[in-house]
């Protein structure tokens, strides 16, 4: 695994410090999970202001809204 140096505010440090209390064997598996989490809340992010971009692109072009329904005549409910 690979090591950085990071600086952290004393707030953070205490909440670290009590890495067995939250059940972690260490620090830095504390700090692996919040960045593990942290991404991807970023990633879920992306994905609903993507997702908004699309919904109003949709809702302003009325020929997207004929080529869906044409895209999906015949298909079942």
């Amino acid at each position: 695994m690979t090591q950085t140096k990071i600086s952290l505010e004393e707030n953070q440090i205490k909440f670290i410090n009590k890495y067995s209390e939250l059940g972690f064997k260490d620090k830095s598996s504390l700090v692996r999970m919040a960045l593990e989490e942290f991404r991807k809340l970023v990633e879920k992010q992306k994905l609903t202001e993507s997702a908004q971009v699309y919904a109003e692109l949709y809702a302003e072009h009325n020929e997207l809204k004929e080529f869906t329904k044409t895209a999906i005549n015949g298909w079942p409910e």
